[in-house]
């Protein structure tokens, strides 16, 4: 029987591919194939959606993107044989995209079926827990905590300190608990994963709760990731009847499981506090700090909170080793990390490699440019709350330490491009105002200073006073840096002066 895979993710499936796979299906059963479908996760190619793959004698073969028109032509032309055809991308593995990635993360996704507990452990899943079972909690922990990784959401504080700091901390109840409320613009990493390997999020979540005592987690999970919630249920459900969740995980006696709580679709639940009041059933609003939830978290007990590919990232330190994850990138940026690319880009998708690769390597190799042809003119790295980086500065390396020295921040390794037809008065105004819309109103700087930031930026557009205003915005960007409760309001401001000082003329100055 020859295996055929069509993406079940959801970026596939936005562009056709349940219809594909029914035709490829009934298809191939006409013309006396008997075919098994797998609907996998996506392999990050994005502009090849929906690439379709076949397994020829253990070698896969890949056309992209394929239309539910193409169906016929492929399989007469022997796609079921991996013969060549005008869609034809070779063999998988050996496509230079992928093939120059360093997946780690991403090992598993687009290769496996996602809900096989079979494939999982073949391509190595579960070698992680297996080993963390058999070494002391404080030793996992320190392995956490010897390998570099740092929170891949945005703060990039070492995971390791955090577990030792709810390991450390005495109480009756401890909890994990993964934010999977990815709201950033440009960012889908984590709802790529968790629709395409959600066992590792899973086989994370289980290592971190066993090494500091914590017994139940949770993954608090945007609204908008209908697909994402279905996923990672299903592979709960899984865990549990395979004896990997629940209580007595992989035979060892002890107890952790998971749930799914869904979010309702505010930008500031991202933050870890307003995630913790959402997750207790009240409205998401920011928390001041300290306490800090890993000593008073969830419910008031001590609690681990890491993002989805922090916790995804685990399994492979603790099968590998702390010096194998910390052989990669560079400084005191360990490990990898997963970029993803959107926006004006030829070639949006989802790249892993080390810490360290330059952001011009991302945008001009990886991603082929801009979509629409035209030059690129301003790259904005961080989500919307990161700074744009002008076409000539794009040789900054992609690691903490050097993005910070550049004037940027890494966040969650969202990478939006804009080509030479932007309006960068316009798009610093659009920080103003996504603040303004997405402020969970507690502290004044964020919830009035947004709103008033609007309004100078329209001022500043139309000439009006213009000196006078931009003195007025440079005094309230220093106001929302300083005084504001969360990151929210506070990093605001950096947008808004990234466009300000590199493109004076969009806002009526002098260039």
């Amino acid at each position: 029987m020859i295996t055929v895979y069509v993406p079940g993710d959801s970026a596939a499936r936005s562009v056709g591919a349940d219809t594909i796979a029914t035709h490829l299906v009934a298809g191939a059963a006409a013309r006396g194939h008997d075919v098994r479908l797998v609907r996998n996760g996506s392999r990050g190619m994005l502009w090849l959606e929906p690439f379709v793959e076949v397994d020829v004698n253990g070698t896969r073969f890949g056309y992209g993107p394929v239309t539910s028109d193409d169906v016929d032509s492929l399989l007469d032309a022997g796609i079921l044989e991996g013969a060549h055809h005008p869609l034809a991308h070779g063999t998988v593995d050996q496509i230079e995209w992928l093939a120059r990635q360093q997946r780690v993360t991403f090992a598993r996704v687009g290769v496996i079926d996602p809900l096989s507990v079979a494939d999982y452990e073949a391509h190595g899943g579960l070698a992680g827990l297996r080993r963390a079972l058999t070494l002391a909690d404080e030793d996992v922990v320190a392995e956490v905590l010897a390998s570099g990784l740092r929170g891949r959401g945005g703060a990039g504080f070492p995971a390791g300190i955090k577990w030792r700091t709810v390991l450390e901390a005495q109480s009756d109840q401890k909890y994990v608990c993964c934010n999977a409320d990815e709201g950033d613009s440009g960012t889908f990493a984590d709802r790529m994963l968790m629709e395409g390997d959600p066992f590792t999020l899973l086989e994370g979540m289980t290592i971190a709760g066993l090494s500091v005592g914590a017994t139940q987690g949770y993954v608090y999970l945007r609204s908008e990731y209908p697909d994402a919630i279905t996923r990672l249920n299903e592979a709960i459900t899984i865990a549990r009847t395979e004896g990997w969740l629940g209580n007595d995980v992989l035979g060892s006696g002890r107890v952790f499981d998971v749930e799914v709580r869904e979010g309702a679709g505010s930008y500031v639940c991202g933050e870890e506090t307003a995630m913790l009041e959402s997750l207790e059933g009240r409205r998401g609003m920011v928390r001041p700090k300290p306490p800090v939830p890993a000593l008073q978290g969830l419910f008031g007990k001590p609690t681990v909170i890491n993002n989805v590919l922090t916790l995804a990232s685990v399994p492979m330190v603790l099968a590998d080793g702390a010096s194998a994850y910390q052989s990669l990138g560079t400084g005191r940026s360990r490990g990898t990390q997963v970029f993803q690319l959107a926006g004006n880009i030829a070639r949006g998708g989802i790249v892993e490699t080390a810490f360290g690769v330059s952001l011009s390597e991302l945008v001009n190799d990886f991603g082929a440019g801009t979509r629409s042809g035209r030059p690129v003119r301003a790259v904005q790295v961080g989500g919307p709350l990161g700074a744009y980086l002008r076409a000539d500065a794009l040789d900054v390396a992609m690691d903490y330490e050097a993005l910070a020295d550049a004037g940027a921040m890494l966040g969650h390794g969202g990478i939006v491009v804009f080509d030479d037809t932007v309006d960068m008065a316009q798009q610093a105004r659009f920080a103003m105002e996504f603040c303004a819309v997405e402020s969970c109103g507690k502290c004044t700087p964020c919830r009035i200073g947004s709103r008033r930031g609007v309004e100078v930026i329209d001022r500043v557009i139309a000439g009006v006073d213009r000196e006078a205003n931009l003195m007025l915005l440079d005094d309230l960007c220093t106001l929302m840096t300083d005084g504001s409760l969360c990151a929210m309001g506070g990093l605001t401001p950096l947008p808004v002066r990234s466009a300000l000082r590199q493109w004076p003329e969009d806002f009526g100055g002098n260039s």
